[in-house]
């Protein structure tokens, strides 16, 4: 009996986790794209805001993917749940990586300083998510 409540509990503090990934920090990425656009249209035109989107949005992606690599249902043990953990931050880090050079390479009148200025403000605001409380439904 006390090791089918424990399992719950795990199930439930995963679930919640794997919810607030998708949720409140995905949802924090694509304000801060759109924010940066914003600012890179009125600076420096509609290349600009492209730039910024892209820099944003591949933040935003390799996050999607982690999160859907770590939410599960099934129950883990430690040693899965870092398995899985390095795997879903591996698989984070290559594509950051391979978007970043995908569009370096292919879209020709990219603004680097939108483009990263998105980026590193969307690594930032994930870092910041991460320490901030999800307290709806509380």
């Amino acid at each position: 009996m006390t090791s089918a409540v424990s399992n719950n509990k795990q199930r439930i503090a995963f679930s919640v986790h794997g919810s607030f990934l998708r949720g409140t920090i995905l949802r924090w990425h694509l304000y801060c794209a759109i924010t940066v656009a914003m600012a890179a249209a009125i600076v420096a035109g509609v290349h600009g805001a492209i730039s910024a989107l892209l820099g944003g949005f591949i933040t935003w992606f390799a996050g999607l993917v982690f999160a859907l690599i770590v939410s599960g249902d099934r129950i883990r043990t430690a040693g899965e749940t870092l398995r899985i953990m390095f795997r879903a931050e591996a698989s984070k880090i290559m594509l950051i990586v391979l978007l970043l050079w995908l569009v370096l390479t292919t879209y020709t009148n990219v603004v680097p300083a939108a483009f990263f200025a998105a980026f590193i403000a969307s690594v930032l605001v994930s870092q910041a998510a991460l320490l901030i409380r999800e307290t709806r439904g509380q």
